[in-house]
């Protein structure tokens, strides 16, 4: 709560205050009308690659926001993003969140999203955050997070060796492709630069204006 408190970005939820009684804890959160990416993404499969690229910008935008403040989510996932009545993304589900600028060592988060350097219980910082971005940005287009399997092994398995492959259907971009392979990178400090997103040609031809959002003092 400490953490969502102090973050003023257009595209993470706002915690405007709390309170509590003998059992429980009353959050006053901003609301978000269209309620979570994760019920849409079921209901269609995946976005368009508009939406998609929107939705990434968005993300990169706020993510790189709180890496500034040194926070690091560390469970960013469809359940986590919400879409406000004007279909803007925000990020919640702070829970898993940490205020820190050394390594951490918490195996935390959610199966199909956590990186390398966690599934393998190593030290870990922001930039996992980066590489759970990549895991959206394939989501997003193919419906599917990119190391889903049949058991936990065999995803935490294909996660470590970063078994990547791309379906041959319509939605295959090669520029997203070339965005998603830059992001799922095993070697974290090889992994793209959030900054960077918003300036590849892919991003600024697709991602809707509305969500190129500096940042700001809300």
């Amino acid at each position: 709560m400490e953490i969502q408190t102090s973050l003023r970005h257009p595209n993470a939820l706002r915690l405007y205050s709390w309170f509590h009684d003998d059992e429980r804890i009353y959050m006053i959160l901003e609301y978000a009308h269209r309620g979570e990416l994760y019920r849409e993404l079921r209901k269609t499969g995946h976005r368009t690659e508009k939406q998609a690229t929107t939705y990434i910008a968005s993300l990169a935008q706020a993510l790189a926001y709180c890496h500034e403040k040194d926070v690091i989510h560390r469970d960013i996932k469809p359940e986590n993003l919400l879409l406000d009545h004007e279909g803007r993304l925000k990020i919640t589900g702070f829970g898993w969140s940490v205020q820190s600028k050394s390594k951490r060592h918490t195996m935390c988060g959610t199966l199909d999203y956590l990186a390398p350097e966690m599934v393998e219980n190593k030290a870990h910082d922001y930039v996992v955050d980066n590489w759970t971005l990549g895991i959206l940005c394939y989501e997003f287009l193919y419906g599917v997070p990119p190391f889903e399997a049949e058991s936990q092994t065999d995803t935490f398995r294909r996660i470590v060796k970063v078994d990547l492959s791309f379906p041959s259907t319509p939605q295959v971009f090669a520029e997203a492709k070339n965005l998603i392979s830059r992001l799922l990178v095993k070697d974290s400090s090889k992994r793209l630069f959030l900054q960077k997103i918003m300036k590849l040609p892919w991003i600024m031809k697709n991602a809707d204006p509305m969500d190129k959002c500096s940042k700001l003092d809300l």
